[in-house]
């Protein structure tokens, strides 16, 4: 070395700018080397004085990638790799402190006493190093750097509220996938940054971080060696590490040295612990505010004159001691343990038999434990490629074989990140002089191999550390840029490539997120680019004609597929009110339009289904009774069962009713309705208008269209079965149209002396006899089952009558069972068994196909029914003075006379009077009703011989 060398120590904290000091240096002098901690910081060197100065004249070399052009100057170099009699004239170490390491000590405790450059010698590091280079480096100057920006104590803090911009330090791979998978949860992804990554995959993460694509980075201590980012906050999530040894405290100057990243140039810092970490203590948290920690007593140090005469005298030397208080002989290092273990093996001596192969052996043996498997797999193969090395070089075949095993970009995060372990082992073994043949192929190859790796690793880690739907998100939204939302025809929202959920009408459901931080970012850019979509597809839906809209059985309202709102009670059944689905982001000028816009629908659908309502409501010519009644029906939705409104109706005189029937009101005998609003249309809407008004949590179906009859089912309220269409009888509920039609049908019959179903009752209910049989029942009828021979279909006569009957509910006699000519018109194949064509043979009597009949007689006094009144007409002859007084239902008074007549579909006569036959009017009725026992007043003026009520009033009056 030069007289006039100069060798300065260019101490301070982080956050400094040593290292861009040292490069400038450097770059002043004709040639250079600088050596640093870390392959990663080695490439980000190498590419900054790449860019200076080009890369013909700069070599990056390192354990496993070198590059080294034909005029090079510059040297950026790990520290293990420099070169050190190249006659550089300059030379730098970074991160000397590194010479109180256990592990790699030795190294730089070497570096710092025989790295010598020509001109100028530096020594980048902490402070603690001051005592120690001043004792072991003569005639060095000290130069103090002082940190840019404060670094402050900031606390324990949940990985939740971690603020943006931090970097949380694991000491293991286990502990830092564990938290970037929590991170990810929480936050929408981080980037994951190691010793043990490439430098390809490094970049690529730390990219991720430096973009703002994330917000988060998780490392190892790794940060704490020089790599410059732009961090905020670091966060301790342990402060124990594992030494290689055991496991111990990091010291005070160690959590200095990763704490210091936080806060990069002018910009203040802050750190703290989070997770399970345990608060610093108040001298330690003081010690990293002010930079002041103990200095380092002793170095590590490993002999560095060898002897290759033999391996034991090899051993000897690495293990030679030292008298030098500042130096203390570095524990047995992993290149020292691989020697030991082969010179034990009788294979390996045998090869041993000259210095050089003993050096050779050395050589190997620094091949660094990559992969990390285990000891002993690491020293069988170091002893098969020493075997390779004494017989020349590694063979060509056997090293595409190992590597072909290795070149699969495919699989987890683990799998690649072993296989790029074992890719550095041979990308190692390549850089090696003289080790393989075709040096340059090998290099290229495995570093293809190798960038292959790292980038389906960069891949992996990507895809499960960072959502990258919120990071773009994210990165445009902190850019103030006009994000870009798409909708697609089935609602999907993609905000700049990225789908974030759906829009369905009016309301945006976004896409499932990991964590609340991650929803207020997804809906914080989709709102503020799908505002102006709200607008158009307002506008879309105010222009929509009606027919792209609906209801449904439960209120909501519809458009096409998409729920935009629901129906709410208003004050009036008929006047139902709206509620829009519009979410509040979308503004209150599109949720006005779109309740508006549902207003007018409803109230047009109201119109249009119930329009017989609402014009006998608007009916001013109606008054009295007549307007009181229309108001109850009103009230009803065109339905209303008429035991409710029996006494109403028996005050309505012959004009009010007339009134009401030009409306389409229909007098039933069971219910009082308007049949154009049976309709399954109306029918619909008036079930969910009554639920809306009666407050109900679910409403009611209407059922499908075209049955007559539905199952009764106990649970449902009457009155939903009324509102439906429906009347309740037995375990069948039928048509109220159609029980009016079966009622005229009844009424024709003898209900006293009983009468069998014909073919038009069937018909009617589309039931079979015993589905008919249980209907009547549920009527009030007592159905009596009975069995006889079968007719032929010639037998019966024209004026046959029907079979005689012996009493209430009696069975057929024996004459009528022998004659069943005489119950011919009753006994029609109502059933559906064919007609016989001739009568049976009087042999063959015996065989004469039987069939069921039912009696039906009216029989009142059942369980679920309240007490009868007295018959007044019980025992006052036969025919017609034998029923019940016409005006009795038997929800009315259960009389043991059938139920009354209600309107009949008979023709309309001069000034709107029912017709009989032949047009005149009919007067039966009257002829028919019991005679009064006491002088009775006036005939009215009026009376409807067809209306029972009108006639029952009558005798009453005279009575």
């Amino acid at each position: 070395m030069r007289a006039t060398a100069r060798v300065t120590a260019v101490l301070g904290p982080t956050n400094t700018g040593k290292t861009h000091y040292a490069i400038e240096r450097m770059l002043g002098h004709r040639s250079g080397v600088i050596g640093l901690p870390l392959r990663l910081l080695a490439r980000e060197v190498y590419d900054r004085i790449v860019a200076q100065r080009g890369p013909s004249v700069v070599a990056l070399v390192t354990g496993e990638e070198r590059i080294v052009p034909e005029r090079t100057q510059y040297w950026v170099c790990t520290v293990e790799a420099m070169p050190m009699e190249i006659g550089a004239d300059f030379v730098a170490v970074d991160e000397i402190q590194l010479c109180g390491d256990p592990e790699r000590g030795h190294v730089f405790t070497d570096r710092l006493l025989r790295a010598r450059g020509l001109v100028e010698t530096m020594f980048l590091g902490s402070d603690v190093m001051r005592g120690a280079i001043s004792a072991l480096v003569p005639h060095v100057t000290f130069l103090r750097r002082e940190r840019f920006s404060t670094l402050t104590w900031a606390g324990s803090k949940k990985i939740s509220r971690m603020p943006p911009r931090s970097a949380i330090v694991g000491f293991s791979v286990d502990n830092v996938y564990a938290i970037a998978e929590l991170i990810r949860r929480q936050k929408g992804g981080c980037a994951v940054v190691m010793g043990a990554l490439s430098p390809r995959t490094r970049n690529a993460q730390v990219a991720l971080y430096q973009n703002g694509d994330v917000d988060y980075l998780v490392a190892t201590d790794a940060i704490g060696m020089g790599l410059n980012l732009d961090i905020q906050h670091v966060a301790f999530s342990s402060t124990v590490k594992f030494d290689g040894r055991r496991m111990r405290h990091l010291f005070p100057h160690e959590l200095g040295q990763i704490a210091g990243r936080a806060g990069r140039h002018t910009e203040p810092g802050t750190f703290g612990v989070t997770g399970e970490a345990e608060p610093l203590d108040e001298g330690v948290v003081d010690a990293i505010e002010n930079h002041r920690f103990a200095p380092i007593q002793r170095l590590h140090w490993r002999n560095d004159r060898l002897e290759f005469g033999t391996v034991e005298r090899l051993i000897a030397s690495l293990e030679e001691p030292t008298s030098n208080e500042w130096l203390s002989r570095a524990r047995e290092a992993d290149d020292l343990g691989a020697l030991k273990a082969l010179a034990g093996q009788p294979e390996v001596r045998d090869l041993l038999r000259m210095p050089h192969q003993v050096k050779l052996l050395w050589d190997v043996c620094r091949i660094p434990d990559f992969r990390g498997i285990s000891a002993t797999e690491h020293v069988t193969l170091l002893a098969r490629i020493f075997g390779f090395l004494c017989n020349g070089k590694v063979p060509n075949d056997w090293l595409v074989r190992a590597i072909a095993r290795i070149d699969r970009p495919s699989g987890d995060i683990d799998t690649l990140s072993k296989r790029l372990a074992y890719i550095r082992t041979w990308t190692y073994v390549a850089q090696r002089r003289g080790w393989v043949e075709d040096e340059s192929h090998w290099r290229e190859e495995t570093r293809a191999v190798e960038d292959r790796l790292s980038d389906a690793l960069h891949g992996a880690l990507t895809q499960r550390f960072v959502d990258r739907r919120t990071s773009v998100l994210m990165r445009r939204l902190k850019q103030k840029e006009s994000l870009v939302a798409e909708v697609n025809d089935k609602g999907e929202v993609t905000v700049e490539g990225e789908f974030v959920g759906r829009l369905e009408g009016f309301r945006f459901r976004q896409d499932a997120s990991n964590s609340p931080d991650e929803a207020r970012t997804l809906r914080q850019a989709a709102v503020q680019a799908l505002r102006p979509e709200f607008h158009l597809r307002a506008d879309r839906f105010y222009n929509s004609p009606d027919t792209e809209m609906d209801f449904t059985e439960q209120g909501g309202l519809m458009w096409g597929d998409q729920a935009v709102g629901k129906l709410v009670s208003g004050a009036e059944p008929l006047r139902p009110q709206v509620e829009a689905f519009v979410d509040e982001d979308a503004g209150a000028e599109v949720a006005e339009k779109v309740r508006r816009r549902l207003q007018h629908f409803i109230d047009r659908k109201v119109a249009a289904q119930f329009e017989p309502l609402l014009a006998m409501s608007r009916d001013e010519t109606l008054t009295g009774l007549a307007r009181g009644f229309a108001f109850r029906l009103v009230e009803s939705l065109g339905i209303i069962p008429r035991e409710q409104v029996a006494e109403e109706v028996k005050a309505l005189d012959q004009d009010a009713r007339s009134a009401l029937r030009k409306h389409g009101v229909r007098f039933g005998q069971f219910t009082i309705f308007l049949p154009l609003l049976l309709k399954p249309a109306p029918t619909r809407l008036r079930l969910v208008l009554w639920s809306l008004s009666n407050g109900l949590q679910e409403f009611p179906e209407s059922p499908p269209p075209g049955l007559v009859t539905i199952p009764h089912i106990a649970d449902v309220p009457k009155m939903h079965y009324t509102l439906a269409g429906y009347h309740p009888a037995g375990s069948r509920a039928i048509r109220i149209d159609m029980l009016e039609r079966l009622a005229d049908l009844l009424r024709a019959k003898d209900s006293r002396a009983g009468f069998e179903a014909t073919p038009d009752m069937l018909s009617i209910t589309g039931m079979t006899l015993e589905q008919f049989a249980g209907l009547m029942q549920g009527l009030g009828y007592r159905a009596e089952p009975g069995e006889r021979p079968k007719v032929k279909a010639a037998a019966p006569e024209a004026g046959a009558a029907e079979a005689p009957a012996t009493g209430e509910g009696a069975e057929p006699s024996v004459e009528a069972a022998a004659a069943p000519e005489m119950s011919a018109p009753e006994a029609s194949p109502v059933d559906g068994a064919p007609e016989d064509a001739s009568a049976p043979a009087p042999e063959e009597a015996a065989a004469v196909e039987m069939e069921n009949f039912y009696t039906f007689t009216w029989a009142p006094r059942r369980p679920d029914r309240g007490p009868r009144r007295h018959d007044r007409a019980q025992g006052e002859g036969r025919g017609r003075s034998a029923r019940a007084p016409q005006g009795e239902t038997p929800a009315e008074g259960g009389s043991e006379a059938r139920p009354p007549r209600g309107d009949r579909p008979e023709r309309q006569g001069h000034h709107g009077k029912p017709k009989g036959k032949g047009g005149k009017p009919d007067r039966k009725g009257d002829r028919n009703q019991p005679k009064s026992f006491e002088s009775r007043p006036a005939r009215p003026e009026k009376i409807d011989p067809d209306n029972p009520f009108a006639v029952l009033a009558a005798l009453r009056d005279r009575t």
